[in-house]
C-alpha cells in the first residue's frame, strides 16, 4: 500500500499563484489531469495530497515551474505541459537549467530561451559545429532560432554578414517571370526571414543593415558561384532543394563562416521522382567531423497545442500509408512468383 503524502507550495504573492496556476485555474487544470492526487489551493499556497508516488511528481512539476518564473520566465500552456511530460519521463531536473539559457534579448526586451530540449541540443549543435542541420516538423523553431543565432555571431563580432536564402521552389527557380526588381520576386518566398529578422532586431536596425547590405537575403540560385567567409548563413526549407542544388550551396562556406540548413522532410514540395538534397545531405554527412545533425520531434514544437497533435497526426497517416503500400507490393511479388 502507498504511502500518504502532503505537500505545500507556497507563492510569494498573488501574481504568482496567478501565473503558476493559470488564468481560471487552467494550468491547475492540467495538472490535476495528469496526476492522481488532491490539489487544495488556500490563498498563498497550494496543498497537493494522496499517494507519495503521484504527489512528489506534482510538487516537482510545481517547484520547477515557480523556480522558472522567479528566474522571469513567462509560464504559459507549453511550459506546464513540457513539464509535466519530462517529470513523468524521469527528466525533472532538466527543467531547472532549461530555460536558463538567454540567447539574445530583442528589440522588445523579450529573452530568447530554448523551451525545449531538443531545441537547446540545436543551439549547442549550432555553436560547435561549422555546418548544422535542423531538421523537423513546422512549430519547432528551427529558422527562429537559426536567426537569433545569427544575430547573436553577429553581435559578438563572430562574423561580419548574415546571409539568408530559400529555394523557391513553386517558380521553378525561374524568379524572371515574376513582375518587379529581384527584391520584388525574392519577397514572397523570404518572408518568414524577413519577418524573424525584424522581429529579433527591431524595424529601424532591420532597415539600416539590409541598406548597409549587412544582411543579405537572397534566392538559392544566387548562390552559385560564391564563397561566402565571415558570414552566418542560413538555407530555410532546405527540403525543396534538389541533390545538385545542396551539394552547390554547402560548398559556398567560406573561411571564417557557419550554415545552418533547416527543413521539414514531411513537407517536399519537389516534383515526383526528385531526390530532396536536404534527405540526402542528411544521410550522406551523418558522421562528418564539422556538421551536425540534429533531429527535432513533435514533442519541441512549440506553437499551438493543436499544432502538436496535427503534426503527430500526420505523421501517423504517412506511416499507415508507407505500411499499406509495402504490403501491397509485398503481396504483388507474392502473386508474381506464384505465377
Amino acid at each position: 500500500m502507498q504511502q500518504a503524502l502532503e505537500k505545500q507550495i507556497i507563492f510569494q504573492d498573488h501574481k504568482e499563484a496567478y501565473s503558476l496556476l493559470g488564468e481560471r485555474d487552467e494550468f491547475l487544470q492540467v495538472m490535476r489531469e495528469n496526476f492522481d492526487c488532491q490539489f487544495v489551493s488556500r490563498g498563498d499556497r497550494i496543498e497537493i495530497l494522496g499517494e507519495a508516488a503521484m504527489v512528489e511528481p506534482a510538487a516537482k512539476v510545481l517547484e520547477e515551474l515557480q523556480y522558472l518564473y522567479r528566474q522571469g520566465t513567462t509560464i504559459t500552456m507549453h511550459e506546464v505541459r513540457y513539464g509535466i511530460g519530462l517529470v513523468k519521463g524521469g527528466k525533472g531536473e532538466a527543467l531547472h537549467t532549461l530555460f536558463g539559457d538567454t540567447i539574445l534579448v530583442t528589440s522588445r526586451g523579450r529573452h530568447v530561451r530554448p523551451k525545449t530540449l531538443g531545441q537547446r541540443l540545436y543551439l549547442d549543435t549550432i555553436r560547435h559545429n561549422s555546418i548544422t542541420f535542423g531538421i523537423g516538423p513546422a512549430g519547432t523553431g528551427k529558422t527562429y532560432l537559426a536567426v537569433v543565432m545569427a544575430v547573436a555571431a553577429m553581435r559578438n563580432k563572430e562574423v561580419n554578414k548574415i546571409i539568408l536564402t530559400r529555394p523557391a521552389v513553386e517558380a521553378g527557380e525561374r524568379l524572371g517571370f515574376l513582375p518587379g526588381d529581384l527584391q520584388d520576386k525574392v519577397d514572397p518566398y523570404l518572408r518568414p526571414l524577413y519577418d524573424a529578422l525584424q522581429d529579433i532586431l527591431g524595424q529601424d536596425t532591420y532597415q539600416k543593415f539590409m541598406a548597409k547590405g549587412i544582411i543579405e537575403i537572397a534566392p538559392l540560385a544566387y548562390m552559385r558561384g560564391r564563397t561566402l567567409e565571415d558570414a552566418f548563413i542560413i538555407l530555410d526549407e532546405a527540403q525543396n532543394t534538389t541533390d545538385k542544388q545542396m551539394k552547390m550551396f554547402l560548398t559556398r562556406l567560406g573561411f571564417g563562416s557557419r550554415m545552418v540548413v533547416t527543413g521539414d522532410l514531411g513537407q517536399v514540395d519537389l516534383p515526383r521522382g526528385v531526390t530532396s538534397g536536404l534527405r540526402e545531405a542528411a544521410q550522406v554527412l551523418d558522421g562528418v567531423k564539422g556538421v551536425g545533425i540534429v533531429r527535432l520531434a513533435p514533442m519541441d514544437v512549440i506553437r499551438h497545442e493543436v499544432v502538436t497533435r496535427i503534426v503527430e497526426a500526420y505523421g501517423d497517416w504517412e506511416a499507415k500509408k508507407k505500411k499499406a503500400k509495402e504490403a501491397a507490393a509485398k503481396k504483388r511479388e507474392e502473386k508474381q512468383g506464384q505465377e
